[in-house]
This record gives C-alpha cells, sequence and structure tokens, in this order.
C-alpha cells in the first residue's frame, strides 16, 4: 500500500472510530430515557394503575381523592416529553448508522481496489505453489445492525481470513474469539470466499445494541 494510501486508510479508520463512538453515546444516551419512561410509567401505575388517558375527575366532575393528581400529571407531562425525545433520538441513530454503514461501504471498495492493485504488481507465478486459498469457518447468522452487517459479511460467507487466523494457525473458534477480544474498536481485515469468488472487508469488533462484538455466528468446516 502506498504511503497516500496508508494516511487515508488511518484517517478513515479513525473517522469510523469516532463514528462508532457517537453510535454508542446516542444508544447510551437512549437506554437512559428508555429507563426514565419507564420510571414514570411505575409511578402511574402506583397511582392506581390510572395509565396515560384515565380521568382524573369522579363521576360528579370532581378531582379524584384517591390519587395524587400532581404526582399523575407530572408523570405523564415527563412521558410525552421523553417519547419525543426517544423519537428524536432514534431518528438520529438511524441516520447515524446510514452514514457509517455508507463510510464502510466506500472502504470496502477502497481496500478491494488496493488489494486488486497489489495483485496485478505481483511477479507472475509468485503464489502459483500456493495453491487456491483454503477457508476454515462459515458464516451461519448475521444480525442486522450488527459490526458484522455493516463490515459486509452474509450467511454462507467462507471466512478465509479472519485477523492473523488463517486455515494454516486455525485451532478452534477460541482462535476466532482471542483475535476479536483483542481488536475492540480496531479494523480486522477479514477474507472470505463468496458465492466463488474471493472478498476483502473491514470488520471492527465494537459493542452494539445486540449481544458479543460482532453479531454473527461462525462456524468450524468440516473438511
Amino acid at each position: 500500500m502506498s504511503d497516500d494510501g496508508a494516511r487515508l486508510s488511518e484517517g478513515s479508520s479513525e473517522a469510523r472510530a469516532a463514528a462508532v463512538s457517537d453510535i454508542q453515546e446516542l444508544m447510551r444516551r437512549k437506554e437512559e430515557i428508555e429507563a426514565q419512561i419507564k420510571a414514570n410509567y411505575d409511578v402511574l401505575e402506583g397511582q392506581k394503575d390510572v395509565g396515560m388517558d384515565e380521568p382524573l375527575v369522579d363521576c360528579e366532575g370532581y378531582p379524584r381523592a384517591d390519587v395524587d393528581l400532581y404526582q399523575v400529571r407530572t408523570a405523564r407531562h415527563n412521558i410525552i416529553c421523553l417519547q419525543n425525545d426517544h423519537k428524536a433520538l432514534m431518528k438520529q441513530v438511524e441516520e447515524a448508522l446510514h452514514q457509517l454503514h455508507a463510510r464502510d461501504k466506500e472502504k470496502q471498495a477502497r481496500d478491494l481496489a488496493e488489494a486488486h492493485r497489489e495483485a496485478l504488481s505481483r511477479r507472475p507465478g509468485q503464489d502459483e505453489s500456493q495453491g487456491p486459498p483454503q477457508a476454515f469457518a462459515r458464516v451461519n447468522s448475521v444480525s442486522v445492525g450488527s459490526p458484522a452487517s455493516f463490515a459486509g459479511l452474509q450467511v454462507d460467507d467462507e471466512i478465509v481470513e479472519f485477523g492473523s487466523v488463517n486455515a494454516q494457525n486455525f485451532q478452534s473458534l477460541q482462535n476466532v474469539g482471542s483475535v476479536v477480544q483483542h481488536s475492540q474498536g480496531r479494523p480486522l481485515n477479514v477474507t472470505v470466499i463468496r458465492r466463488g469468488e474471493r472478498q476483502q472487508l473491514r470488520l471492527v469488533p465494537t459493542r452494539w445494541a445486540g449481544k458479543g462484538l460482532l453479531g454473527c455466528n461462525i462456524v468450524p468446516l468440516q473438511r
């Protein structure tokens, strides 16, 4: 890779890490708002379970004496405001995820172009003795909105390289798990075979809304 390409890759990685950090902060705020909404609903439930719509006057039109009207009105007002905040925040999350996905697609295209240039620049016959790349694992599920999804991994992709793990040194999925744990927040080069074609992907293990750092399931290939 050229010096210009290396600087571009480093800048892209830093920008992606910043975008991921922003999304994590948005998700943290989302969880806080949801907790506050639940707390206010708990207040309503504790007041004769009045909910959001039950009347606060009796059959004669007088304020109900069996509930704390101030608490109920305050909780209802808070819930409405928090739900509006939650809706606006989820729109921000959606936009940030779309931007991150677009950035990853651009990065993937640059990586593929760079890999193609490097392949063309190799000496003829350089890799003839090595034979075709061997896969050691297969992707059998990918969660929507996960780091694996944004990296472009797909079900039935056969993994040839996962960071430093390849068919020669792969012993168990613990090898992959160790690489993931030590690469949190940093990009990993992942090479897969998809429908007979080799694909270069860039995967960043990251905390997200689901479990784990990848959001996909990998199984060893039985040869």
